[in-house]
């Protein structure tokens, strides 16, 4: 089995705990769930989903990349909205990030402990 290997770029956000903003294994890559955050701050972007889904994309891509990987390599996304009226506005920005095939995504209504509107977490599978 590959050793497994944290990805912690200069241009993402702090971690807000005891965990790694991206786990590379093989060509698996994990990256954690991605909150609004300003890079290399645990403040928060201020505004509303829209400006902040295009906030926590832009901490994915920043990280994948620091991965050697693209965001096309993304397989698997779990988003966590803070209210589910924010789905269309969050699809709007989210969409804009992917080309078809789109990943597979679950979506669910969460609460999450630095209260940002959206938390979103991706797997990817990197090419070699």
């Amino acid at each position: 089995m590959s050793e497994k290997e944290c990805v912690y770029p200069e241009n993402a956000p702090n971690p807000a705990g005891p965990y790694s903003p991206g786990i590379k294994i093989g060509n698996l890559f994990f990256i954690s769930g991605q909150t609004p955050e300003k890079p290399a701050s645990a403040e928060l972007v201020e505004g509303d989903i829209k400006a902040q889904t295009r906030q926590v994309m832009e901490n994915m891509k920043n990280i994948i990349e620091a991965a050697g990987g693209r965001v096309d390599d993304i397989v698997k996304v779990n988003a966590f909205l803070k209210d589910m009226s924010d789905f269309k506005a969050f699809n709007e920005v989210y969409k804009s990030y992917f080309n078809e095939p789109y990943p597979a995504r679950s979506c669910v209504e969460a609460v999450n402990p630095v209260g940002a509107l959206v938390e979103v977490e991706f797997t990817a599978v990197l090419k070699d």
